[in-house]
């Protein structure tokens, strides 16, 4: 298995409208490892910032989580990491339980605080209330759209197509939630974004794992494309089906990624009431 980008990545915490694709960085696979050395992200935290400085922390560790920068296993102490911040123990202990509630760390007696295995179930869960709410909000964004945010959205698209030829996952995975982040934007309606950032946590680790072979680059752009033409036609239906279907994309490549990945997942609980229909 490959190793994982050591780059600096755009946030996808609160993606903006638009994002400026970096130099091309060529991504390659994580490697699993049950303990290594914790990624620099000091720079992604400023205490002349006017967010928490909890909030920062969080975003970079999750981050550095979803890309595979700290593969399951990787141990996670508040004072290595309040020394790699600058900061005191407080911000990191915070950022630490947020960390937890979002289901990427678990603390465990007499191992410490790990980075967690990636839960086929919780991936599901995710989709399914992810599905259920993103639909909701392209629907509505179908019939009163502007012209200007339509343009927004093409210009991402387009922007997405560039990450793609230069093969920057980094680039192209900020894109992405930008993509999303602006449909919720259209309809003034950020807080539905802001609902599923946790829920969505378990996915955006697969979504890494998977876009090398099982779910290519240019299989999103042609999707994310088939959303833009609903929503320029002004057809919920269209609209509505169309991220749906991209939505689903995650359980089509669940299966093949965890097989080529066994260490980074859980073992399987299957659901008494099938969430993947």
């Amino acid at each position: 298995m490959k190793a994982a980008p050591e780059s600096d990545v755009v946030s996808v915490d609160a993606p903006p409208s638009r994002v400026s694709v970096p130099r091309a960085r060529r991504r390659v696979g994580p490697a699993v490892a049950t303990r290594s050395a914790l990624p620099d992200l000091a720079s992604q935290v400023s205490l002349d910032s006017h967010e928490p400085i909890s909030r920062q922390i969080f975003r970079a560790l999750r981050q550095a989580i979803f890309i595979g920068q700290m593969t399951p296993g990787t141990p996670l102490s508040e004072k290595e990491v309040s020394e790699m911040f600058h900061v005191s123990r407080q911000p990191v202990r915070e950022a630490f339980i947020k960390l937890v509630e979002a289901g990427v760390l678990q603390v465990l007696p007499q191992r410490g605080t790990l980075v967690k295995k990636i839960s086929p179930r919780k991936v599901r869960e995710g989709r399914f209330i992810r599905e259920a709410i993103e639909t909701a909000v392209v629907r509505k964004a179908a019939e009163s759209i502007t012209h200007a945010q339509l343009q927004l959205l093409a210009e991402n698209i387009r922007e997405q197509k560039l990450a793609a030829n230069l093969n920057d996952t980094a680039a192209f995975l900020a894109l992405d939630e930008a993509f999303h982040y602006s449909i919720a934007q259209s309809i003034d309606c950020i807080a539905a974004w802001e609902t599923i950032q946790d829920i969505k946590a378990q996915m955006d680790r697969v979504r890494y794992l998977s876009l090398a072979d099982v779910s290519p680059l240019d299989l999103l752009i042609r999707q994310h494309a088939k959303i833009l033409a609903g929503l320029r036609a002004h057809d919920p239906v269209a609209a509505e089906e169309a991220m749906r279907r991209h939505l689903r994309e995650i359980l089509v490549s669940l299966g093949p990624v965890a097989a080529r990945n066994p260490d980074w997942f859980e073992a399987d609980e299957p659901e008494r009431v099938p969430l993947s229909s």
